[in-house]
């Protein structure tokens, strides 16, 4: 029997209208836009900011875009996975909400919580599932509405992060395109330097945590940078070295948007040049879950059939890793 390989067949996008720039920040909290930039490498982020909106509403219309590319009807998904940290509420799922927003009424789906390497493990349960020949369609979505657990008078976080979706659709490939290796890890240890300390079974909402500004996220700088830098750069280095690759091989490094210093070092440890490298770090930040397919949709239009990309994340958990496919359209 031929081998059954998932590759993903369309990409779907959504960022907010609202765009909050440097210069806005400025007026918030103690920085400037230059410091941000050097540091960052962000000029702006896009802000969900329309009340009773979540990140469903987001996801929505990045995956109605797929379906308008595939000329597909919600029902002809099979399954839908939704990477978040930020879902719409505690429960139920957001994919099970999607799915109801969509019509999707064939599909099952569920949450995925990995902060930013979200989608990369989405990514590859959802590939299982259409390795075992069992299903045909799969939504893999990234989605996070991070402006919700952000505190505007931190100005260690607020400068990060911003509001955004980005959809891929995978479908059974038999001529070996698709994902093809993949190394995935995590570190509990990381959860005392990037976390939300409030909210949770250990630690309910309660007017004490409210107050006590226990809702939003609580990161610890310098130890996460140093962290990301080796995680995320070894591990896309180890994928290589597994595979017989080399940059020279690689048309495409499709790196989590958080720091333009940790996508350098990835870079560098990969032998890439920039030019390789997919950025949209300066009009997005740091959308935790969406960076990678938001890369892919602002960049679909330079993907050739057969490319060979790695896809690498690295976030709170800590979680992090690497993914190399061959670019299926």
């Amino acid at each position: 029997m031929q081998k059954i390989t998932a590759a993903i067949t369309a990409v779907g996008g959504y960022v907010p209208e609202y765009k909050l720039t440097n210069k806005i920040l400025e007026t918030m909290v103690d920085t400037t836009d230059e410091w941000i930039l050097t540091r960052t490498g962000i000029s702006e982020r896009r802000i969900l900011n329309t009340p009773g909106l979540g990140a469903s509403d987001m996801a929505v219309p990045a995956i109605q875009e797929i379906l308008t590319k595939k000329q597909l009807e919600p029902t002809d998904i099979d399954v839908i996975i939704c990477a978040t940290v930020t879902p719409d509420m505690v429960f139920p799922a957001t994919a099970n909400v999607i799915a109801d927003k969509l019509g999707a009424t064939n599909a099952w789906g569920f949450d995925l919580a990995a902060a930013c390497s979200g989608f990369l493990y989405a990514l590859n349960v959802g590939a299982s599932l259409i390795e075992t020949n069992r299903y045909k369609r799969v939504l893999v979505v990234g989605v996070d509405k991070m402006s919700s657990i952000i505190d505007y008078t931190d100005r260690a976080t607020c400068i990060i992060f911003g509001d955004g979706a980005g959809a891929v659709l995978l479908e059974p490939n038999h001529d070996g395109l698709g994902i093809q290796d993949s190394i995935l890890k995590s570190n509990g240890e990381g959860r005392h330097y990037l976390h939300m300390k409030a909210g949770g079974s250990v630690k309910p909402a309660s007017i004490d945590t409210v107050t006590a500004k226990e809702h939003f996220v609580y990161q610890d700088g310098k130890t996460v940078f140093k962290y990301a830098v080796a995680g995320m750069a070894d591990v896309s280095y180890e994928l290589l070295q597994r595979n017989n690759l080399t940059g020279d091989d690689i048309q495409w490094l499709v790196p989590h948007q958080a720091n333009m210093r940790i996508i350098t070092a990835t870079a560098e440890r990969m032998g890439l040049p920039m030019e390789k490298v997919m950025l949209n770090i300066e009009k997005y930040g740091n959308t935790t879950a969406a960076t990678l397919p938001l890369c892919l949709w602002d960049w679909e239009q330079k993907l050739n059939k057969g490319d060979k990309l790695v896809l690498a994340a690295f976030g709170g958990g800590f979680t992090w890793g690497a993914t190399l496919l061959h670019w299926g359209y």
